[in-house]
């Protein structure tokens, strides 16, 4: 490119980057507006003005000094920060923190003792060599993870943890009086007790002995330890529970809307024990449905700042592991006083809307009732009514089923995402070891309940959320998700281009519609698995919030969690909250609100790592007895130190590392998610078939190892 061209390129905002980075860069030199204009070959005038502009602002903002009159340095920054430690997958370790502008790079020589996630105090130093900004941690103020889990071994002179934890990489040693009970071979939780600087590996102590490793209850267990999570309710707990009286009060069901003598019924998996949700169907007089979404009322058995109360609220959410469920509120509430079982009278939180055959609503109330549930399905068997069109019920679930068909083809219409994505589910026997895989796929019975869930927690939301003009905002819990990051979509976009399918990315409904588009296309084909999971991958986390976005996967103004309140703490809140408006009251207290929305986030994403955790788990333990097999798969990740595969016929996923790929010397294309090899040319890329043998699994690393057939 010739000088002239190359300067047309420079606008403010990369002219900026440029002379940041010249500074940064060069320390110890000093710069005028001529030498940052030749250092860059710029000629023209222009830009030659817009030089001694940015010059001009970098210095009002500290980043330089005027060391003598139009002549700039660095500032070097020193002193403190505090953040926390944040590590990449290759190592690098850095602070993010409000106390600078940028991350803070932590050589690794430099962390004294500092783990992932820690909230740290750090050092600045002075600028070195191939770093913008590096510190050195000199205090830890905080540990992100107070206990650690792995396997005991024995020597004849002491005992040591081999953690699990993969952030921890050191044994840690625990003296023989600290071990309380455990063995070699058990699996335990321990405390680090003391880590003195000048030593390699911490001390700690036994905790708890979880069973022997390579038992299925110890190796569950610790992966919920692995992540902080708890996998049994305290002596108190359980006590508090007890005490919840279940018979409810004439007094109580005057105080509520009564919907016993109205057709109710519950629609859930067949495993389930807590029924958090019911619908409810009858003709009204001038021809309108009216739809009951009845929700358990578990604030009015749980009270404000009792200790069942501070336990979910700890909890946040219920944990779904691959053979368990480990339940936000002791089982006489989740199970028995709140869910709403059959033939018994229960108390709800509901939502009812009367609407038209063409599923427009035309009015809406929320309050407290009573319901009287006709009959518990479960989905299959609802499907099975639905596609006979006979048998209990069955003309109030077409009816319902028909509305559902309407709202959801109106919500898409609106620019909703369309991800129904096969779950993969284990036959687990007695001693919880898997013997088979089946897939579930959400069909019309579970979208029948999935639209109304939609349409109470939508209604409830902009209820509360609507305001009118020169109004303040309601204090409120929403459910909130961010417009896609365009850089992961043009990613996407282009990957998906080597299949012959495209997205468009001008609007957000142009968004929408194109990945619902492709999302209907790639069903049934090989690549579905790889383009679903990257499509996920390219959108925001959804998380709770009380500041409003939206929700844009849903493409909602207002949405919030109501439906749920037995297995998520944001619907209690949620619950509270509506009852406070509702009484023309005001909430109290928007920081605390603040703060546990932000927990429950945090607790909902260690829930679903400790489950896909689980997952891995027993995919590492199904394939074992399978070593030396093929199988079909296709490639469905690649970086620099391998190629991940899923298996067509069980969607396991392991791994073919780099040194299995023996005929070449293979670098690896970040930007084309392939391998190429060196000298051959041979490629491995992202949705690639290919066929593997399974070569290793290490139940110890949740793991396995595949190799190229």
């Amino acid at each position: 490119m010739s000088k002239k061209n190359q300067e047309k390129n420079y606008n403010k905002k990369i002219l900026k980057e440029k002379i940041t980075a010249l500074f940064v860069n060069s320390p110890s030199q000093s710069f005028n507006y001529k030498q940052v204009a030749s250092a860059f070959e710029i000629t023209q005038a222009v830009l030659k003005q817009m030089i001694t502009q940015i010059l001009c602002e970098l210095a009002e903002n500290g980043f330089i000094e005027e060391v003598y009159t139009g002549k700039f340095r660095y500032v070097q920054k020193t002193g403190y920060i505090t953040g926390i430690l944040e590590l990449t997958e290759k190592g690098t370790a850095f602070i993010s923190s409000d106390d600078a502008d940028k991350d803070i790079v932590i050589p690794h020589e430099c962390l004294n003792h500092a783990l992932k996630g820690d909230k740290v105090k750090a050092l600045l130093r002075p600028v070195k060599k191939g770093f913008d900004l590096f510190g050195e941690v000199v205090e830890i103020l905080e540990r992100s993870q107070k206990t650690y889990v792995g396997t005991i071994q024995m020597s004849k002179a002491y005992a040591f943890l081999v953690p699990d934890y993969k952030q921890l990489p050191y044994d840690i040693f625990i003296p023989f009086k600290n071990l309380h009970g455990a063995d070699g071979g058990h699996k335990a939780i321990v405390r680090i007790t003391e880590w003195p600087i000048e030593e390699r590996n911490p001390t700690g102590e036994v905790i708890e002995v979880l069973g022997k490793a390579g038992e299925n209850n110890a190796e569950i267990h610790a992966i919920l330890s692995e992540f902080e999570l708890p996998y049994k309710f305290t002596e108190n707990i359980i006590n508090a529970a007890e005490q919840i009286p279940d018979e409810i009060t004439e007094q109580e069901i005057k105080k509520r809307r009564d919907f016993r003598n109205i057709t109710t019924f519950t629609i859930d998996p067949v495993d389930a024990k807590d029924f958090d949700d019911a619908l409810s169907l009858r003709k009204c007089n001038n021809g309108l449905w009216e739809i009951g979404v009845h929700i358990a009322d578990v604030t009015h058995y749980v009270s404000m700042d009792s200790v069942l109360e501070k336990e979910a609220a700890q909890r946040a959410t219920s944990v779904y592991l691959v053979d368990r469920v480990i339940p936000m509120l002791p089982e006489r509430l989740s199970n028995y006083i709140c869910s709403l079982r059959p033939h018994e009278d229960k108390l709800c939180y509901s939502a009812v809307f009367e609407m038209d055959s063409d599923a427009k609503i035309i009015s809406q109330w929320f309050g407290r009732t009573v319901i009287n549930s006709d009959r518990r399905f479960h989905y299959e068997e609802a499907q099975e009514i639905i596609e006979k069109g006979e048998g209990d019920f069955a003309q109030e679930l077409k009816i319902l089923n028909d509305l559902a068909k309407k709202l959801r083809a109106s919500r898409f219409r609106q620019g909703s995402i369309a991800f129904d994505r096969q779950e993969v589910k284990f036959h687990i026997d007695d001693k919880g070891k898997p013997t088979g895989v089946y897939f579930k796929e959400a069909k019309d019975s579970n979208k029948l309940i999935e639209e109304f869930m939609l349409l109470a927690n939508r209604r409830v939301a902009k209820y509360i959320g609507r305001k009118k003009k020169g109004e303040k905002a309601r204090t409120f819990v929403y459910r909130v998700h961010d417009k896609p990051n365009m850089d992961k979509l043009e990613s996407f976009s282009n990957f998906i281009k080597r299949f012959g399918y495209k997205i468009k990315t001008n609007s957000d409904k142009a968004i929408a519609y194109s990945i619902n588009e492709l999302l209907e296309k790639v069903k049934g084909k090989g690549e579905q698995n790889v383009i679903e999971s990257l499509a996920i991958r390219s959108m925001a986390k959804a998380i709770y919030a009380t500041q409003n976005i939206g929700h844009y996967g849903l493409a909602f103004d207002f949405y919030t969690h109501f439906t749920s309140p037995i297995r998520r703490y944001p619907d209690m809140m949620v619950h509270r909250l509506l009852d406070t408006y509702l009484n023309n009251e005001k909430p109290k207290n928007e920081n605390k609100l603040k703060q546990l929305c932000k927990h429950s986030s945090d607790m909902e994403q260690r829930a679903a790592d400790a489950e896909r955790a689980s997952v891995k788990y027993k995919q590492v333990e199904f394939m074992s007895d399978k070593i030396g097999q093929e199988f079909e798969g296709v490639i469905s990740g690649v970086t620099e130190w391998g190629l991940y595969v899923e298996l067509d016929e069980n969607k396991c996923e392991g791994m073919v590392p780099i040194r299995e790929l023996k005929d070449d010397f293979y670098i690896f294309d970040e930007d084309n998610f392939s391998l190429i090899g060196r000298h051959h040319k041979q490629r491995y890329q992202m949705g690639d078939k290919v066929i593997v043998e399974i070569l290793r699994a290490n139940l110890y690393k949740k793991q396995l190892d595949f190799k190229i057939a």
